[in-house]
């Protein structure tokens, strides 16, 4: 099997590819509407609840779910795991579009998004106290680094070309090619930075955030499940690439990754659960109420991934890896959600629940996600291996 990267070409307007293009489509249109009418028109968030959907799901939980390149980043060039190399461009162009979504989210979010600009600009007006503010710097910077990372694929497709423009692309590769080391442990760093920091925020929140939720180890346990899901979304990308675009699935690589996971998921269950005994809260999950209902989902849903990943005589079965990966992904996203949104209480007078607009605008730009990377694997060197009918000759 060729590890090499090559474009998986193929019709883009296929049915499914337009479908999605629709429901973008009206995405955009409401995205329109959002910036004309503002978010009191087109949201459910009040001065209780100054951030929803957009947020819970698409930054915080979606920028976990793009932290394979992170990760994958960790296995190769910190541990020094070379053979995983093949999947690192696919994780890394998951990230970026991943990021870049999440930085439109926040875009759509604040009161004037027109202004953004100034937050990396105007540094001698940073609140260097702030979380916040080193969130939304790490996630700008990260999200041009990751497109900076994936540049070689773009460049090698269009050194292939003729005319002035792949001329420069071929002077161009070799200098970025060496520049790469160094820019590849700057997207090593931010993520560190900005995944902690997401759980720094909510330690602001103090008595708001429901105490099964609320600990000192916020940062820690936002940063471990960052990386257990940056795993669990490769896994997931390349069972479901190698699906629709007929290749063959690297089931050797993803046991391997399933390996890579079993620690870190470990650990992250370790320190929650352990975490609830020490504070002394364990008793607040026999409760009857909705929290300590979220409390058990999300333990359930790492307990069932942790027995799939031990379950050792089945890792060479891409099914089995498909829904292991699943699992870490749901549990870890609703870790997080619960976290922004469930266990958030403000006040007991008050309560959000996203408007029909969020809900179609953050389905919209998981869309333009999906299209994006089908367009990008179609035309550009990012998938490795071989289609399934050239390896089966």
């Amino acid at each position: 099997m060729s590890s090499e990267a090559r474009p998986v070409g193929g019709r883009l307007a296929t049915r499914p590819f337009v479908t999605l293009a629709a429901i973008f489509a009206v995405a955009a249109a409401l995205i329109l509407w959002r910036l004309v009418a503002g978010l009191g028109a087109t949201t459910a968030l009040s001065d209780a609840y100054p951030w929803g959907l957009w947020i819970a799901f698409d930054v915080v939980t979606g920028t976990a779910l793009a932290c394979g390149g992170y990760a994958m980043a960790i296995l190769v060039y910190v541990l020094n795991r070379g053979k995983y190399h093949p999947m690192v461009r696919s994780a890394i162009l998951t990230s970026a579009l991943g990021y870049t979504i999440a930085g439109l989210s926040v875009v759509l979010d604040i009161g004037r998004p027109w202004l953004a600009w100034k937050i990396p600009l105007f540094f001698w007006s940073w609140n260097l106290h702030s979380a916040l503010l080193e969130v939304a710097l790490c996630i700008m910077a990260y999200m041009v680094v990751l497109w900076i990372e994936l540049s070689p694929a773009f460049l090698e497709r269009i050194a292939e070309g003729k005319g002035p423009i792949a001329g420069i692309s071929r002077k161009v590769l070799p200098f970025l090619e060496k520049a790469l080391i160094w820019i590849i442990a700057l997207g090593m760093l931010l993520p560190t930075m900005h995944q902690s920091s997401l759980g720094s925020l909510m330690l602001l929140t103090g008595p708001k955030l429901h105490p099964l939720w609320q600990t000192p180890i916020l940062p820690l346990l936002f940063l471990v499940s960052c990386v257990a899901m940056g795993f669990a979304a490769v896994v997931f990308e390349s069972a479901l690439s190698s699906f629709f675009f007929r290749r063959k699935p690297e089931t050797r690589m993803l046991s391997g990754l399933a390996g890579a996971v079993t620690p870190v998921l470990g650990a992250f269950f370790v320190l929650r659960i352990g975490d609830v005994i020490w504070r002394g809260q364990l008793g607040r999950a026999f409760q009857v109420s909705r929290f300590a209902a979220a409390f058990w989902v999300e333990t359930a849903l790492f307990v069932a991934a942790l027995a799939m990943l031990l379950n050792r005589s089945k890792l060479g079965d891409l099914g089995h890896l498909f829904r292991t990966a699943m699992l870490i992904m749901l549990g870890g996203g609703l870790y997080r959600f619960n976290t922004y949104l469930v266990a958030y209480r403000p006040g007991d007078d008050v309560s959000y629940f996203p408007s029909v607009p969020e809900f179609t605008i953050t389905l919209g730009l998981v869309a333009l996600e999906i299209l994006a990377y089908v367009t990008i694997v179609r035309v550009f060197p990012i998938l490795s291996g071989t289609p399934r009918a050239a390896a089966e000759r």
